[in-house]
């Protein structure tokens, strides 16, 4: 087949029931020249077997096992630092690529010479049959996606830094390497930070209005996305979406800091709110009602979105 051009690192943890579908995506691509490493994080369900088979079955696929559960951080950490190709992409395992996706990403570096390419998702819900549907893309997707841009920047496109996920980008390795990319260990959200970096970081990046991922919203609702009325996973996401912000305000991007506050107002903090109200730990409310604060502190003049009172969370 030749050189891969592309490493995708799939890190997975107790996903059985849905790694086939995700391994599938990869199978099924457009564009063949991938490796994929698969990292198994302590798994306790049959992970970890059924990506030793996908490796016996296809030399495209390598496989790391982690000991012991370190997080999705470290997972994507481990896959980074095996990484020999010039590309370098992600693949959560229990979702979806769509069968153009690398195509379109890959193709848009190649014209572009930009550090990384950005593309559109949407979410994967149960149908309500047992099976899943795809969504439509959401209009916070589509602001940092559509239309197509080359070669552009966070200060010129600065509604991009709304697109936070991991697996919606192909990057180039020496950029992860010379912007010494990593993703924090020990801490949920790990990639809120990380996309921010990118943003500033780059010389210039691409975006692609094309959906090149599907993400899952597990029927079980088990994953980390589904379990914010916990108030661990709260402070956990609060945290890393403040650290975010900081990255934008640090590096000097105010215009990207001000369009990631606004967005965080009209579409994060609204369903939390709504959360709150009946929480039956006022510490909850508390850790909600000072984050609003800070956001209305961070950007004077963009008021709380309706609904959302920071002094009624207090």
């Amino acid at each position: 087949m030749g050189t891969a051009a592309i490493t995708v690192i799939v890190p997975g943890l107790d996903v059985a029931a849905y790694l086939a579908e995700a391994l599938d995506s990869l199978r099924a691509q457009s564009r063949q020249d991938w490796i994929a490493i698969l990292v198994d994080d302590g798994s306790t369900d049959a992970t970890g077997a059924l990506f030793d088979a996908a490796a016996a079955a296809d030399s495209r696929f390598r496989v790391v096992h982690h000991a012991r559960r370190r997080g999705l951080g470290a997972a994507r950490n481990t896959g980074l630092d095996l990484v020999e190709t010039p590309l370098v992409g992600f693949l959560d395992a229990d979702d979806v690529l769509t069968p153009h996706a690398l195509e379109r990403l890959i193709g848009a570096l190649d014209r572009s010479g930009s550090d990384f390419a950005v593309g559109a998702y949407v979410r994967l819900r149960p149908d309500g049959l047992g099976g899943y549907a795809a969504g439509d893309v959401q209009p916070w997707v589509a602001a940092a996606t559509a239309p197509e841009r080359q070669a552009t920047t966070i200060d010129e496109h600065p509604d991009a830094s709304g697109n936070i996920v991991a697996w919606s980008k192909v990057s180039r390795t020496g950029f992860w390497r010379r912007a010494g990319l990593r993703f924090p260990e020990g801490r949920l959200y790990e990639d809120q930070i990380v996309a921010q970096r990118m943003y500033t970081a780059a010389r210039a990046f691409d975006v692609v209005p094309d959906v090149v991922a599907h993400w899952r919203e597990r029927a079980d609702a088990s994953s980390i996305t589904q379990r914010q009325h916990t108030l661990p996973v709260l402070r956990d996401y609060l945290d890393a979406l403040a650290a975010g912000i900081d990255v934008l305000e640090t590096t000097g991007h105010p215009a990207a800091a001000r369009a990631r506050v606004r967005l965080i107002q009209e579409m994060d903090l609204v369903p939390l709110v709504e959360i709150a109200r009946t929480h039956p730990d006022d510490a909850y409310r508390r850790a909600l009602g000072a984050f609003a604060r800070s956001l209305a502190t961070r950007a004077a003049g963009i008021p709380l979105s309706p609904g959302v009172s920071a002094a009624a969370l207090w």
